[in-house]
């Protein structure tokens, strides 16, 4: 196993922060100064920054969170608060599964499980996600089968939408994909304005019984 991935796995560091301990020349193994690319085992002695790395498995953690209008997804807000303000200090190293922008709210999957990060996350999978999206204004004749069809949002394929009429100018949407802001500009793109978004499914999770700012651990 790659010596950052070590790391990664048996400590609260990311792959990132290994590798810029590593290059800093703080990571030792079988007591010599480790190098980016090293291949460890279980039998090797792994100290970082002066403290033992121990290879004790970790039982994967998956979290279901509300997140509000407001919060952004990352770690560093840049004067946002994040969703990480909202996790106890034992869940601040989870990784966000199919992140929502600012504007958005509703259901987030963070997880420090590799394989489920790849399941939900990679586009060849095709994990559905299903939003509740309020618009300015009425879709008028024929924009739901155009949605469908694929609109030109200046990337390099069309986006498709699956748009099922809710009450009014209220939408519930399915993707399969998740470009950055895909719904928004899709919408944009046939001239029409998001003004409330809200992811209420992703993949087999449901938001169901949580309210803003509620997380819960899943089995």
């Amino acid at each position: 196993m790659r010596l950052n991935r070590y790391i990664a796995q048996y400590t609260d560091l990311s792959r990132r922060k290994a590798d810029a301990l590593i290059q800093a020349g703080l990571v030792i193994v079988n007591r010599q100064v480790a190098h980016p690319g090293l291949n460890v085992t279980n039998k090797d002695t792994v100290l970082v920054d002066g403290k033992k790395v121990v290879p004790v498995q970790k039982i994967p953690s998956t979290v279901l969170l509300h997140k509000p209008v407001g919060y952004v997804c990352s770690k560093d807000g840049q004067g946002s608060p994040t969703v990480y303000e909202l996790l106890p200090k034992g869940m601040q190293n989870l990784n966000i599964a199919g992140r929502l922008d600012k504007d958005s709210s509703g259901l987030v999957v963070l997880t420090d499980d590799g394989q489920l990060l790849q399941e939900l996350t990679h586009p060849s999978n095709d994990k559905e996600k299903i939003y509740h999206v309020k618009l300015n204004k009425p879709l008028a004749d024929g924009m739901i089968a155009k949605l469908a069809q694929g609109v030109d949002i200046a990337d390099n394929r069309l986006s498709k939408l699956m748009v099922t009429p809710q009450d009014n100018d209220e939408y519930e949407v399915s993707i399969q994909e998740g470009r950055n802001r895909q719904i928004r500009r899709s919408f944009e793109a046939i001239g029409y304005k998001v003004k409330q978004l809200h992811r209420i499914q992703l993949g087999g999770y449901l938001l169901e019984g949580l309210a803003p700012k509620q997380y819960k651990q899943t089995d």
